[in-house]
């Protein structure tokens, strides 16, 4: 029988997937491609995916984000607090995400998506049904927060694979 920590595991294996497709072979000029002004690049979609679920999945196992601790932050050198994930950026903001490569997006998404399934696996359904916020009717538990999370990231996922598809054959 299939446990829901292992759906949920799979969902975050398929945003996994899709984004080692859509980021490989990227070049940095790929990366910062937008189709028209104001609109995202693939660089900060993937970087933005990857932050949410590292910053929401570290709340909800109540430890330190992968960004932090693992030294993407200063490898990054991005010009925001080490928090930001990049919810509520303007064009300005976003357009600041540069000097980032395909193979830096990829290790930090791998490391978040490791941290991200070793930690899934590990809850019970007992687990999946804790309230981890109130400010909702019905508030939210931790498998709709993972639900969630899953449904942001493909949803960017899909919006970078767009964008490299009108760059061509990359």
């Amino acid at each position: 029988m299939t446990t829901s920590s292992e759906i949920i595991c799979d969902g975050f294996d398929r945003v996994r997937g899709t984004f080692d497709t859509v980021a490989t072979g990227l070049t940095e000029e790929h990366l910062q491609f937008t189709p028209a002004p104001g609109a995202n690049p693939i660089v900060w979609l993937l970087w933005h995916l990857t932050r949410v679920q590292d910053d929401h999945v570290a709340d909800a196992a109540g430890s330190e984000q992968v960004w932090m601790t693992q030294g993407f932050a200063d490898s990054f050198k991005l010009p925001f607090a080490d928090v930001a994930t990049g919810y509520g950026m303007d064009p300005a903001q976003v357009s600041l995400v540069t000097g980032v490569t395909a193979d830096q997006l990829l290790d930090y998404h791998h490391a978040v998506h490791e941290r991200t399934v070793e930690y899934v696996r590990s809850l019970t359904e007992t687990d999946l049904d804790r309230v981890v916020d109130t400010r909702w009717n019905p508030p939210v538990t931790l498998a709709s927060r993972l639900v969630s999370v899953i449904a942001d990231d493909l949803q960017h996922v899909g919006q970078a694979a767009y964008v490299k598809g009108l760059l061509g054959s990359v």
